[in-house]
């Protein structure tokens, strides 16, 4: 199927739905929202760029107040077509892959509910590959300036074309939720490797929710088979010409696959917010290494002003045993580029969010960084004498309307 052609008409039909609703009755069907982020952070470091996740090609370092990587605008059209029928487009600016803010096409999907215990969604639909994923885009909709990057910086892709079937029934004193998602996905990303076109690439999970009263547990897993190399034929060449197959081989990603779990949990009533998220990442390709991270987050509402204290960390593992390269040099090649996919942060992190006016709030945070000294996979143009450590000051101001 056509998703991109899906898209345009889904677009088309939500916006020429505006009209029908204007000259009906006087309960409009059609919505349209926006939202948005005005952030400004700065690093202390000068020798490596704090990102807010892998998507971003470029980040910010010391001395330097910067709108980059926080500054976003949305909007969001939604139309009730029929009662079971809803059709969603949503379009964002941020920072991509070009260092360019080009509006992107994140939602275009058409939602059938026959039923309020199930519905059926196809189009663009938001990667929902961990606990409040789909959403981290929306800055007023969370406690913090932005989602902990430990924890959801590997997650450099936002929607994918596909379909998802979801069900909800009664269990005990709450409501638990089934999903199933598949699709592909459409989307880039930029590292020191180049641009990678992860376009195509095969992604489906299943989402479990559970909800009672103050409480909401989840259980995420999901799996994407990616479609394309990533630029590493200056190393997989000379190792496939040595004789090196499996050692050049460990390098490809066109055919491997990335397997994602994630465990989350949230209470938010009255003035206390919690939050507690773990999620373990399993790549067969070795450019990647295997991670786990997680996420401690606690919030007390004092009228306007919520202050929050958090603590995160994000952690890889080397594969135990690589294949032998015979080639001196082209094994310290093969070595260091296994090594530089590492990843030992963890991130203390204090702030205040203060709801200053209807849909509108203003954050303060501050994060101290500290990573290993060979911790650079992470960050954004490392140099040689980075030492791992970095503390982010940042204040945003995010609304809706």
């Amino acid at each position: 199927m056509n998703w991109k052609f899906l898209s345009t008409l889904l677009l088309a039909g939500i916006f020429a739905g505006a009209t029908n609703a204007e000259s009906g009755a006087a309960e409009s069907s059609f919505a349209l929202r926006g939202f948005g982020t005005v952030g400004l952070a700065r690093s202390s470091s000068d020798h490596a760029e704090f990102v807010r996740d892998l998507s971003q090609p470029v980040g910010i370092k010391g001395g330097q107040w910067s709108g980059r990587i926080d500054s976003i605008l949305g909007l969001q059209a939604n139309w009730q077509a029929t009662p079971e029928i809803e059709l969603v487009g949503q379009v964002i600016s941020r920072l991509h892959y070009d260092r360019s803010h080009n509006p992107e096409l994140m939602w275009a999907f058409a939602k059938w509910e026959p039923d309020p215990r199930m519905s059926l969604r196809a189009g663009r639909i938001g990667a929902d590959f961990m606990m409040l994923a789909d959403s981290r885009l929306v800055g007023y909709s969370y406690l913090p300036v932005r989602p902990p990057t430990d924890f959801f910086g590997p997650l450099f892709f936002s929607h994918f074309d596909g379909t998802d079937v979801s069900g909800t029934l009664l269990l005990g004193n709450g409501l638990v939720r089934g999903k199933l998602f598949a699709g592909k996905t459409e989307e880039k990303s930029a590292g020191t490797l180049g641009v990678w076109d992860t376009s195509d690439s095969s992604v489906r999970g299943m989402v479990f929710d559970y909800v009672t009263g103050a409480w909401h547990f989840r259980l995420n897993s999901a799996r994407i088979r990616f479609a394309a190399d990533m630029n590493t034929s200056v190393l997989t060449i000379p190792l496939y010409m040595i004789g090196a197959n499996v050692a050049a081989e460990s390098l490809r990603t066109d055919g491997k696959v990335s397997r994602f779990l994630s465990l989350g949990i949230v209470y938010d009533q009255g003035p206390l917010q919690l939050q507690g998220m773990l999620n373990r990442i399993s790549h067969d390709t070795s450019v990647f290494q295997d991670s786990s991270a997680g996420y401690l987050l606690a919030g007390y509402r004092l009228g306007a002003i919520t202050p929050y204290a958090g603590l995160s960390w994000w952690k890889t593992k080397q594969k135990t045993e690589l294949p032998p390269v015979s080639d001196p040099f082209l094994n310290d090649m093969y070595q260091a580029f296994i090594a530089g996919a590492k990843v030992d942060r963890t991130t203390y992190t204090l702030g205040a969010r203060w709801d200053l006016a209807l849909n509108t709030a203003l954050k303060f945070q501050w994060d101290a960084i500290r990573s290993s000294s060979d911790t650079s996979f992470s960050f954004a143009n490392v140099t040689p004498v980075w030492n791992g450590k970095t503390d982010v000051l940042t204040v945003t101001l995010d609304f809706v309307f």
